[in-house]
Formats: C-alpha cells, sequence, structure tokens
C-alpha cells in the first residue's frame, strides 16, 4: 500500500447509518477497510468491463447430467477453449445435479462470451461468471494505453481435477 490520504465525505444520515449496519454484518472493525472494499470493487469492475483486459475468474455451473448430451456438450466447449480454461472442478451434488467450476483466465470479452455459451447450454439448470483482476494490475499504469501484456506461462499447466 502508498501512503494514506485522508478524505471527507459528506453522506445522508439514514445512508451511513445502513453503510454501518453493513459494515459490521461484514465484519469490518472501521469504515476506511470498508470505504477501501467499495473502492477496489468499482476499480475491478471498470477493469473487467474492458474487453481488452486481462482477467480471471470462475464459472460456476449447477447442471442436470441427465439432460441429454449436456455433459457432452459442457465437454466440447470446455475444449473447443481450453486457452481460457485454467483448471475445473467437478462435483456430484445428489442423484441429478452437478457442480461445475472452471477457473478461467484471458481477455474479458473472450471469457464473457465463453461463459454465456456455456451457461447458455439446455440442461445447466444454473450459472454464474464471476471475473477480477490481479491486484498487481488494480496498480499499474497502463503502458501506452495497452496495459500489461507480458506472458508468464500462468496457465500453461492446465490443471484439471475431478473430485468424485
Amino acid at each position: 500500500m502508498g501512503v494514506l490520504s485522508r478524505i471527507g465525505i459528506a453522506l445522508d444520515s439514514e445512508l451511513l447509518k445502513r453503510f454501518d449496519r453493513s459494515m459490521l454484518h461484514r465484519g469490518y472493525t472501521n469504515r476506511s477497510e470498508a470505504f477501501r472494499d467499495l473502492i477496489r470493487d468499482r476499480l475491478v469492475k471498470e477493469q473487467t468491463s474492458v474487453p481488452e483486459a486481462i482477467v480471471v475468474g470462475t464459472v460456476t455451473l449447477i447442471y442436470d447430467h441427465h439432460a441429454h448430451g449436456v455433459s457432452e456438450k459442457l465437454t466440447e466447449l470446455q475444449h473447443a477453449s481450453h486457452e481460457l480454461i485454467v483448471s475445473t472442478s467437478h462435483a456430484h451434488l445428489d442423484h441429478d445435479s452437478c457442480l461445475e467450476v472452471l477457473i478461467v483466465h484471458g481477455k474479458s470479452r473472450q471469457v464473457t462470451q465463453f461463459a454465456d455459451r456455456i451457461i447458455g447450454l439446455k440442461g445447466v439448470q444454473h450459472g454464474q461468471l464471476v471475473t477480477t483482476v490481479p491486484a498487481k494490475a488494480m496498480h499499474e499504469p497502463k503502458a501506452n494505453g495497452k496495459g500489461h501484456s507480458g506472458s508468464h506461462g500462468h496457465h500453461a499447466l492446465y490443471n484439471h481435477s475431478h473430485k468424485h
């Protein structure tokens, strides 16, 4: 963390009371850390919304593995987009339902398009994409408007773990 700066803000009293209740409910011990997290969340949302931004995230799926062809279609889509998938984890929830979590890494537009396709498959009961950026990316200034593009081979291992 850099040098701390103190700021003052004016808030409606009722809004502040609601914020304090929320903050305490979430386990914050002071407003400063809660405000820092809100600011970080906003910055992450802005960064992940840029189509060419490099993001990391998860695609979480609940699906009925008895639905006709869903398992095969999930596998097909994952193999077709293998460059975006770092790791997968699979769990059987009950006789019919499976949970699959995919760790993804790539350009925001490509990750979002992949998630939309896989979540939209017939037999997928619920799906959600959550993206973020590495903490270092939040602090790095963009060079020539292009951002950090160095390759470090982070997802070259393609660790596919399956728990049954």
